[in-house]
């Protein structure tokens, strides 16, 4: 007998650790911007696994070449060469004017990399370990210890102290309060390029100038997370771009694979040859072939079909649609963010307008309790914005 959504949701519950508060339906199947539940019932995506499928759903190019990579070998591990490791890592340099390249499984290991990275280079440096890092209040960068420890909520950190030491955190766009927090021992300044869980804040062109300077002079590094808003999601392979003010290292995830699971952190040659070295860091997983073939693939689509232009148009259609939502609605105080990332900040709690629009077949997603963030897949359209548009004024 087949089993219905309820079925599925109630063996969920007693099966899965309950760590995510999950919307009461099944997701079985994607087509373009849209998935479908186990009902049948189409739901317009403007989430995208979180900023995920950059692609949409059902790319057959995209899935043939997993496919034929399935058929060659899925995993060496990395006592070896693989042929689609070597060409990501040359696409990532090019893409990104970085120069060397290790592949994680997420974006909070690539997290973890950036920091290990980052101490590593201060310690070949003056053999000291007492090293400190400056991360940004409200910032995100994952859940594991120490992508955790450099997170500016410290409701997501109280529960799991003590986390790595030496943090210090300042404020996003607030020169001065990074100034503030330097000492002798400082080896970092990371934060996102543009603020996701935070509430879709893009850091501003003198903020990244001025951190940029600091780091010149001082010879820290400038670390740029660049997960949820890089791969083109502001119109710009990685966000930074726009500003011409490049990291020492970087972090790459979500869209870089477009559904499996993979990351990245880059290093430019000063921190690449004086940092990590053999022993110092590994992966099991990472780089494998088959996380290695979607990522080739992702970048010639992107190049293909020509994503970062698109981006770039329809992009600016869907930030003049919610400014003039924003107009007509009393209840929203703003909208702000980069390309298709952009988020509306409300004077209420947002989560009952979100089911509400699950409901009616729109799927959204909050950045923190007052704002609805919208990361739908690159490839959308704007008749796409227009029936999303449609959907939230009905909800609102």
């Amino acid at each position: 007998m087949a089993k219905d959504m309820k079925t599925y949701i109630d063996e969920a519950e007693s099966a899965l650790l309950h760590t995510y508060n999950r919307y009461q339906v099944v997701l079985e199947r994607g087509d373009g911007v849209y998935l479908y539940d186990m009902n049948g019932k189409r739901y317009l995506d403007f989430v995208a696994g979180i900023a995920v499928f950059a692609l949409g759903y059902g790319n057959k190019e995209y899935n043939d070449a997993l496919k034929e990579q399935i058929d060659k070998i899925i995993h060496t591990s990395n006592y070896y060469y693989n042929i689609p490791a070597v060409e990501a890592a040359k696409k990532l340099k090019e893409v990104s004017g970085m120069d060397r390249v290790f592949f994680t499984n997420s974006g909070a290991e690539a997290m973890e990399g950036a920091i290990k990275a980052a101490r590593k280079y201060a310690y070949n440096k003056d053999g000291r370990t007492d090293h400190e890092i400056i991360a940004m209040n409200h910032s995100f960068h994952g859940r594991t210890m120490g992508a955790l420890a450099v997170t500016g909520n410290p409701h997501y950190r109280e529960a799991f102290e003590p986390l790595i030491g030496n943090i210090r955190f300042a404020d996003l766009n607030d020169l001065d309060s990074v100034k503030a927090q330097i000492t002798d021992r400082t080896c970092a300044i990371i934060f996102e390029t543009v603020q996701g869980e935070g509430g879709i804040y893009p850091a501003t062109k003198e903020f990244m100038e001025g951190v940029r300077a600091i780091c010149d002079e001082r010879d820290i590094l400038m670390i740029l997370d660049e997960v949820q808003c890089g791969m083109g999601r502001t119109g710009y392979m990685y966000a930074w771009q726009k500003y011409g003010v490049k990291p020492d290292i970087m972090t790459t995830a979500k869209a870089l694979g477009c559904g499996v699971p993979v990351g990245a952190f880059l290093l430019n040659e000063k921190t690449g040859s004086s940092s990590l070295a053999a022993g110092d860091h590994g992966t099991t997983y990472g780089g494998n072939p088959l996380a290695c073939a979607a990522v080739c693939k992702v970048f010639e689509l992107f190049e293909k079909e020509h994503i970062l232009e698109h981006v770039k148009e329809v992009s600016a259609y869907l930030e003049e649609k919610l400014n003039a939502l924003a107009g007509e609605c009393e209840d929203i105080k703003c909208r702000r963010g980069a390309g298709l990332m952009q988020g509306l900040e409300f004077n209420k709690p947002v989560g009952g307008i979100i089911t509400k629009a699950m409901d009616e077949g729109l799927i959204l997603i909050n950045a923190g309790s007052n704002i609805i963030r919208f990361v739908p897949p690159l490839v959308i359209k704007k008749q796409d914005v227009d029936d999303m548009i449609a959907i939230l004024q009905k909800c609102l």
